[in-house]
């Protein structure tokens, strides 16, 4: 059957955008988070962007009620149990998606539900050996902003059954609109592994003092004419999780071009993790 009923685990960035992509797309999502502040922040990040679509002309307003109607909030992990699919989209940390992935294996009750991760950078084999269920395992990686944003890559672990990835590209291609390409599972899959040596490169570059950071990001925006430039993107992204991905990716890989720089390191020490902090490369209102 088409997956119609939809699971989010984590609702900041990337599950509210995850979540609200869905419900626009006429599914029901449920949506689970820590605890119950936590609960209120996603919702609340949900309807924001919700209303910043109306306000620009993108959604009417029925279009964003309908979608807030189908989606339901909860900070217990047993509402997923009737899921046909459930993507954990929580922070980029190993223990604590392997912990939710073994969850859900107990919770979600049909066998041939989905568990997907939207992990960046960790082996999706390790998540799925983690859970009673590896062949309906794999990795399903959305990019920030999630409404904006019209790619996802499929990442299936050696384990991941063949009908798993092909629901899984018919949902993400017929349900939510999106356009996929297929990678392997190997830390960085294919975005990210040409990605991020680029920005982590103009860290080093301020860190050098070859440029300041408007040069470095108005050079290549203008140069290159990418939309942003490189130390705005890491902002974006937030510095926290580009270094945890560059960590996956040298521990992985040993080369050196993937290792975090000592500058991103000691400004996420300092809790500058961009955006979402208020401050990182750039300074922002909170």
């Amino acid at each position: 059957m088409p997956i119609s009923r939809v699971g989010v685990v984590g609702c900041g960035l990337m599950g509210s955008g995850i979540a609200e992509v869905a419900a626009l797309s006429g599914l029901d999502v449920v949506v689970s988070e820590a605890g119950p502040d936590a609960v209120r922040a996603g919702r609340g990040r949900v309807l924001a962007s919700l209303d910043r679509g109306l306000r620009r002309g993108k959604l009417s307003e029925q279009a964003r009620d309908e979608a807030l109607a189908r989606l339901t909030f909860t900070h217990d992990l047993g509402d997923m149990s009737d899921r046909q699919i459930v993507i954990e989209a929580v922070a980029e940390n190993r223990e604590l998606k392997t912990e939710i992935m073994k969850t859900l294996d107990k919770t979600v009750a049909d066998p041939e539900a989905i568990l997907a991760t939207n992990t960046s950078s960790i082996p999706v084999i390790d998540l799925a050996i983690a859970t009673g269920r590896p062949d309906r395992v794999l990795g399903v990686h959305f990019f920030n902003p999630v409404p904006v944003q019209r790619l996802v890559e499929l990442i299936p672990a050696l384990t991941t059954g063949k009908d798993t990835l092909d629901r899984a590209r018919e949902f993400v291609r017929e349900r939510l609109g999106k356009e996929t390409v297929r990678s392997p599972d190997r830390a960085g899959f294919v975005v990210n592994a040409l990605l991020v040596p680029y920005l982590l490169a103009a860290v080093r570059m301020l860190e050098s003092g070859v440029a300041d950071a408007e040069d470095i990001d108005r050079g290549m925006e203008l140069g290159c004419a990418h939309p942003m430039g490189p130390l705005r993107l890491l902002d974006l992204i937030g510095l926290d999780t580009a270094q945890a991905i560059a960590e996956s990716m040298y521990e992985e890989y040993k080369e050196p071009t993937y290792a975090p720089p000592a500058l991103l390191r000691r400004m996420v020490g300092a809790g500058w993790r961009g955006r979402k902090s208020g401050r990182g490369f750039y300074q922002y209102e909170t």
